[in-house]
């Protein structure tokens, strides 16, 4: 069985060819650059066509990076990696626009005191805007819905 750098290399390494192939297949991006820091790996795709490989709302990235999770999945079956795949900066600048969504969403419910319902989300987007509102302790989240339809709900906490 191999040791824990070893199985790091070896998900990087099949992750890296993973987002090169899918970037070539639809001509997006020129180069992937794989980093690893602890159990963390990130894949970027860089150039100036990572548009397709983006795709419309994000849903090329996040497939390819559901793929590169079941990839270390297969690896690591205990849930101790996490894969990453970026693009053009695009997960950074997502994070900046849930954030701001977020806090108008809290801050809306505050004022008014009624259910704030977000539009439909990814898993991933909804986790992150759960825990950026959780960590803030003045508002409840809670998802409603079914996918691809599942939405966040922002709401004043019940006294």
């Amino acid at each position: 069985m191999p040791d824990k750098d070893e199985t790091g290399q070896l998900i990087a390494t099949e992750v890296g060819t993973l987002v090169g192939r899918v970037a070539a297949a639809i001509e997006a991006g020129d180069e992937v650059e794989v980093t690893r820091a602890g159990t963390r790996i990130t894949a970027t795709l860089q150039g100036d066509q990572v548009a397709p490989f983006i795709g419309r709302h994000g849903h090329v990235i996040d497939a390819v990076q559901h793929l590169a999770t079941r990839i270390a999945a297969k690896h690591a079956p205990g849930g101790d990696w996490v894969v990453t795949v970026d693009a053009g900066d695009y997960r950074t600048r997502r994070a900046s626009i849930l954030e701001r969504i977020a806090d108008e969403a809290a801050e809306r419910a505050l004022r008014t005191s009624e259910p704030v319902a977000l539009d439909p989300m990814t898993a991933s987007e909804r986790r992150f805007v759960h825990e950026r509102l959780r960590d803030r302790g003045d508002v409840d989240t809670h998802s409603e819905g079914d996918e691809p339809e599942r939405h966040l709900v922002v709401t004043r906490p019940t006294a």
